[in-house]
């Protein structure tokens, strides 16, 4: 079809698909014009508290005015903010931008940020008050690394935050693993970097007994988080995973695809403890995908077995001289202790 113009009496014609790319072209520039404002809001609003907080903290420093003014400073401020230019500025906000401006002290006072991570644009405001409710400064940047890295969501942060990622992927590790996690946030380049020791299932709503038909059937409905949970890299393949050996079936609970690392994810579920016949028939499942599944350019398969309880003894003694890339893991269907696991990690920086 085509459409048509007059000028002076003159038709010109122009195709359906000529205007549409010029649409195209139009719409794109639109688009490229909200991104580059939105970015542009971010970083004034950052740039803004960060300077508010400044002011705060310096004016608390002349003239010993904590002493002076003590918790009101913050309220009477407030007060007259608010009648002055409006709200969005109670204590709790003006709070948050004075330990904004103590906790990101690399931010220059200038019109313009230093290009780090702490004033990256995948950070927003509401991202820096969940970083600024972590005291840790380590686990502090982790976070911020894995919000810019990852493109996390506020509701995907503070789901982490609380689940406390950067703990139990720290239990793992030595001292220097620690630091490094917290400086480079978490890499992927072998197995041991994908497998987490406890995996935190409080999303699934479980009752207090279930069998292990429910707890698939609860991660296939919650795949979604269920894969944030597992970490970057996963792609879900297929549930009930056939496969058969000498006429006899078998089937592996959940298997994923891990881009990264480029192998199939095998994970077999279990209700109670792993048990030294779960372990073997994970082996069996990683020699069948080895040898019958995998193409060209893929990597070993991991297996992950993953119980309720773990006998680390026997789990010791049943993996011996079995592949390494064979794990079993816990899984829990409630937030863990933070407070607990902050002491753990504490011990292995000591």
């Amino acid at each position: 079809m085509k459409s048509e113009l007059s000028k002076n009496n003159t038709a010109i014609l122009f195709s359906d698909a000529d205007l549409s790319a010029l649409a195209d072209k139009i719409v794109q520039v639109v688009e490229e014009g909200k991104q580059t404002l939105a970015i542009s809001i971010n970083e004034t609003i950052k740039t803004t508290y960060w300077n508010i907080g400044r002011y705060i903290v310096e004016f608390e420093q002349e003239g010993n005015a904590r002493a002076k003014y003590g918790t009101a400073l913050l309220s009477n401020l407030a007060k007259i903010l608010r009648a002055r230019i409006g709200r969005g500025y109670s204590r709790p906000n003006l709070n948050n931008m004075r330990k904004y401006y103590l906790l990101f002290p690399k931010c220059q006072t200038t019109d313009k940020l230093v290009a780090n991570f702490q004033t990256s644009d995948k950070l927003t405001w509401s991202h820096i008050c969940e970083l600024i409710t972590i005291d840790d400064d380590l686990e502090r940047e982790f976070y911020a690394k894995e919000c810019v890295a990852e493109n996390w969501s506020v509701d995907y942060l503070h789901r982490q935050k609380e689940s406390g990622l950067f703990m139990r992927l720290a239990l793992s590790k030595d001292k220097e693993g620690v630091l490094a996690l917290a400086e480079k946030g978490q890499q992927v380049q072998s197995p041991e970097d994908i497998v987490k020791a406890t995996y935190t299932l409080e999303f699934l709503g479980l009752p207090d007994k279930y069998k292990e038909s429910q707890l698939e059937k609860k991660l296939i409905d919650n795949i979604q988080l269920f894969l944030l949970e597992l970490g970057k890299g996963f792609t879900f393949v297929k549930r009930q995973y056939p496969l058969t050996i000498n006429n006899t079936h078998y089937h592996v609970d959940l298997v994923f695809y891990h881009r990264i690392l480029r192998c199939f994810v095998l994970i077999d579920l279990k209700r109670g403890a792993a048990t030294h016949r779960d372990i073997g028939q994970m082996n069996m499942y990683l020699g069948y995908f080895a040898k019958e599944e995998n193409m060209e350019g893929d990597n070993p398969p991991i297996g992950i077995v993953l119980s309720h309880y773990k006998d680390e003894l026997m789990v010791e003694y049943a993996t011996y001289g079995m592949d390494s890339n064979l794990f079993v893991s816990q899984y829990e269907l409630f937030l863990p202790n933070k407070a607990e696991l902050r002491k753990m990690v504490k011990k292995i920086l000591s």
